[in-house]
This record gives structure tokens, C-alpha cells and sequence, in this order.
């Protein structure tokens, strides 16, 4: 073989090798929620790093999957017909039958429907799975769900290559099913917010610094309620900011919220704008986070960033996440202390936010948890079944 067609192989193996297909989100640029915010992310670093990057999208209706690119980054998308849960398991099968086709290196995070990797395992094309929370440990499941995502919890550990957890508590989690070492955890991470417009608070009425700020959706697994009566209890001479969509007429918890309120909180519905949430985290006096399951979230990682207070449930997950800088809670009563005791305490609250930023320095940069990833997936790329062939082709043409 020639010396340019060595190189040319060499070139083509390189090409190749440096691929990753992103399974699991809805898609990019991000409109869904914390994954697809990390899709987005991950995504324009590699490609801005040299590597070819394929995200999966979900499109709404029916007809042929058509690709198209999105600042360098390649989407395949797959129209599907049925909406909801059974609409995003359509998606998800079509989604890993297509990346089957290929050689190339899977990231699948979340493992909803874990099982489809089967396909992948079965043709030696390695994926590494993000297992995000415990899902089916949460109360707002039924059975048949709560069976559905206990199952592929399961075959996600059995059918990835390799395991990421988001938080410690996660990976000791998973640790009970596989050997600790097929898991790597790397957190979540966020932008660091060091400035923002005041006109998005008052265009909701608010005044800045004078309100604390819930970010979470109305489910009693979050502590909403606890949150609202223990602010309730008294008056407090700020406003109590709620996100998201609250229907007190359809949903009985959502309806007790709302009864429990007083006139200082203030349900300013669902926000997905992001520099009016970036305003609203910024300008807070505090951030409250009633999350009592799950791994890393995202929103305690955004009010980080934005150099928040923290104010969180106490629970394994939040405290090493938020750090001994946060103020923690468990219940009504108990919140309704905390408040006592930081409104007003301007040091307090001061040393609370020097806190928050530290530690999101320490942990939660972009740079940082991007840079881990691309370390990680880099170890898998020599694996993958498609550059072993043109490995192999390449030594056979010496």
C-alpha cells in the first residue's frame, strides 16, 4: 500500500473514531428540561473539539426521518405520531434501531427504556449510559410504571458498557447492581450567572432582593406544600415566587398548595424563557429547593451558579450537592425556622452566597463536567466495532 493511501486510511479511522450519537432527549437546542440542556452543551464542546456529533430528535407528527445540522452538530429526526410516555418509547426504539446501524459510539442518557440497548449490545457497538435518578423510587409513578422503570433500571446496569452517575449517592446506588468500577460519576453542570436585567422582575411585579424563588414541578416528592404553609405561617415581608403550572380545580396537591398560600406568595406559572429564570435566580434574596429524591438536580446547580442562598430539603442528595453553606429543612415547621432565622441576617444570607459560589466553582463549572465527559467517552472510542474494522483494514494494507 502506498504511503498516501496509509495515511488516507489512517485519516479515515481518526474521522471515524472521534463519533458519538446522543440517544434519550427530545433533542437540540434544549426546550425539554435538564437532559436536553446537557445534550446541548456536550454536544457544541465535542463538535467545537473536532468531533462528529449525532443527537437524535423527536418531531411531533408523522413521515419519514430527515436530517438536517444545527451549529455543526448533526440531528436525525424522527417524526412520531403518538404523544405522552408511549410516544417517547416509540421514539426512543426508532431512535437506537437507527443508531444500530452504525458503528459508532452511543451516549443514551437516562434509562427509561434501557432495554432497547439490547439491540446495541447484541451488535457490539458500545454505549455508555447516563442512569440519572432513581425514578422508580418516586411517589408521583403508579405500578405499571413504577415496574416499567425498575425494570430498566435493571437492564440499563446489565446493557451498558459503562455507567454514569451524577451524584455519589447514585453511583453507591447502582454499586448494589454492577462492580463499582463499570461506573464513573460526574455531576451536573450550569453557567455561572455574575449579572442579569432587573426590567424581567418587574415586569412580574417583583421587587429585587426581596423575593425567594421556587424552581420545581407541583409534585409532593418537591416539598411544595411544606414549603408554602412554612412560609405562610406569618407574615414575612417578602414574596414567595412559585414557577410552574398549578391547576387547582384539576389536581387535588396542586389545589392544597394554592389553599395554603398567603398573600406574599406569588404563582407566576411555568417560565421556560431562560433570561427571565436567569433574572429571577439572580435577583433573589434566596433559592428554596425542596427536591427530597434524586441525584444532582439542575435547578440546585443553576441557583449555585447564580451565587443563590440555598435553602433545601435535608436529604443525602441536596447536602452534598448545595454544601455546608445552605440552610436545610425537613418539614413545614421547620422551614418556617430557617426563614426566622435568615430574614434579615444580611451577613448570614452574605456568607450563604459566597458559599453557593465556591462551591459551584468546585464542582459545577461547564468546563469542568464537559471536559470530564470528553475524557471518559474518549477511553470508549477505541472499542467502537467500526474503527476496529478500519484498524484492522489499515494493518492489512501495510
Amino acid at each position: 500500500m502506498s504511503e498516501g493511501g496509509f495515511q488516507y486510511v489512517q485519516g479515515v479511522i481518526k474521522m471515524n473514531r472521534r463519533c458519538l450519537r446522543i440517544l434519550g432527549v427530545r433533542g437540540v437546542p434544549a426546550a425539554h428540561g435538564g437532559f436536553e440542556t446537557f445534550a446541548e452543551y456536550l454536544a457544541l464542546f465535542l463538535v467545537d473539539r473536532g468531533w462528529r456529533v449525532v443527537v437524535y430528535c423527536q418531531e411531533d407528527g408523522s413521515g419519514p426521518v430527515f436530517k438536517d445540522t444545527w451549529r455543526g452538530v448533526e440531528r436525525v429526526r424522527i417524526p412520531v405520531a403518538q404523544s405522552g410516555p408511549k410516544g417517547t418509547i416509540v421514539f426512543d426504539w426508532k431512535a437506537t434501531a437507527h443508531a444500530a446501524q452504525y458503528g459508532d459510539l452511543c451516549l443514551t442518557l437516562g434509562y427509561n427504556t434501557a432495554v432497547f440497548g439490547a439491540v446495541l449490545r447484541v451488535k457490539g457497538i458500545r454505549n455508555v449510559i447516563n442512569m440519572d435518578g432513581i425514578e422508580w423510587s418516586r411517589a408521583k409513578w403508579g405500578k405499571v410504571a413504577k415496574t416499567w422503570f425498575w425494570l430498566n433500571d435493571w437492564a440499563g446496569c446489565w446493557l451498558g458498557d459503562h455507567l454514569i452517575a451524577d451524584h455519589p449517592q447514585i453511583k453507591a446506588h447502582l454499586a448494589t447492581r454492577v462492580a463499582a468500577d463499570k461506573i464513573t460519576t460526574i455531576a451536573y453542570g450550569a453557567e455561572e450567572v455574575s449579572a442579569a436585567p432587573v426590567e424581567p422582575v418587574f415586569a412580574l411585579g417583583l421587587t429585587p432582593g426581596r423575593f425567594l424563588t421556587v424552581i420545581a414541578r407541583p409534585e409532593p416528592e418537591n416539598s411544595l406544600l411544606e414549603i408554602v404553609r412554612g412560609f405562610s405561617a406569618r407574615p414575612r415581608g417578602v414574596d414567595l415566587v412559585v414557577l410552574g403550572n398549578y391547576d387547582a380545580a384539576g389536581n387535588a396537591y396542586h389545589r392544597a398548595v394554592r389553599e395554603a398560600a398567603s398573600e406574599e406568595v406569588k404563582f407566576v406559572g411555568a417560565i421556560y424563557e431562560k433570561p427571565v429564570v436567569r433574572a429571577l435566580r439572580f435577583h433573589s434574596l434566596a433559592y428554596v429547593h425542596g427536591h427530597q429524591v434524586g441525584g444532582t438536580n439542575p435547578s440546585l446547580v443553576e441557583a449555585l451558579g447564580a451565587g443563590n442562598a440555598v435553602i433545601a430539603h435535608d436529604n443525602r442528595f441536596n447536602r452534598w450537592v448545595a454544601g455546608e453553606g445552605a440552610a436545610y429543612f425537613a418539614g413545614a415547621d421547620e422551614f418556617g425556622e430557617r426563614l426566622d432565622a435568615l430574614l434579615g441576617a444580611e451577613e448570614r444570607l452574605g456568607a450563604m452566597r459566597a458559599a453557593s459560589r465556591a462551591r459551584f466553582a468546585e464542582a459545577f463549572t461547564w468546563d469542568r463536567i464537559l471536559g470530564e465527559y470528553e475524557r471518559l467517552l474518549e477511553g470508549w472510542l477505541d472499542t467502537a466495532p467500526l474503527a476496529g474494522r478500519l484498524a484492522e483494514e489499515a494493518r492489512s494494507l501495510r
